[in-house]
């Protein structure tokens, strides 16, 4: 399904994250250590949630680039005070990116145009 990481759950508490699983996670602790993906389970591969990187709904976007290229992760999950609301992946964080350096050229672009008429 195109997915390149999945949050793992505490057993009935759906916002509550165990941890995370990563195609990384999978490629290093399945494919190259020769392990089966049918006996392995995925707590025995997963990041811990004592090594989860997260971040609130109030972090800022550059702030979740910087914390994914210092780690070297892909993906964030954003957690509130009630738990687990949805996760950040560096796509999304490039996009909006570029989103706002887009629309600051325009308004420099547009500026530029009042001036120079």
């Amino acid at each position: 399904h195109n997915v390149g990481a999945l949050v793992v759950v505490k057993p009935g508490e759906q916002k509550s994250a165990a941890g995370i699983i990563t195609e990384r996670d999978y490629l290093r602790k399945i494919i190259v250590q020769g392990r089966s993906s049918k006996s392995t389970k995925v707590g025995d591969i997963m990041t811990e949630e004592n090594q989860l990187i997260t971040a609130s709904p109030d972090t800022k976007v550059l702030r979740a680039m910087q914390l994914m290229i210092d780690k070297r992760i892909r993906h964030i999950p954003v957690i509130d005070d009630k738990g687990m609301i949805g996760m950040v992946s560096i796509g999304d964080v490039v996009r909006a990116v570029v989103s706002e350096h887009r629309e600051e050229l325009n308004r420099l672009n547009a500026l530029y145009k009042e001036v120079t008429r």
